[in-house]
């Protein structure tokens, strides 16, 4: 069985979204930086958990199926 490209396409795909999400993030602080700390505190959460959401797709695509 050949090893499938899916794989280290998708792990530099997922490097690539955490680097990407990790610098919008970053630019909105300054903003988000003037709020008060329980608004911040919730859009830290957020932020921390939405980069997830295209994982579960990529990672079944890695796998080879359709995603």
């Amino acid at each position: 069985m050949t090893p499938s490209w899916r794989k280290p396409a998708g792990m530099l795909l997922i490097v690539g979204i955490i680097i990407a999400w990790a610098a919008l993030v970053a630019s909105l602080s300054s903003v988000v930086g003037q709020w008060h700390w329980v608004l911040q505190l919730a859009f830290y959460i957020v932020a921390g958990i939405v980069w997830i959401t295209p994982m579960k797709p990529l990672l079944r695509w890695m796998e080879g199926g359709r995603g």
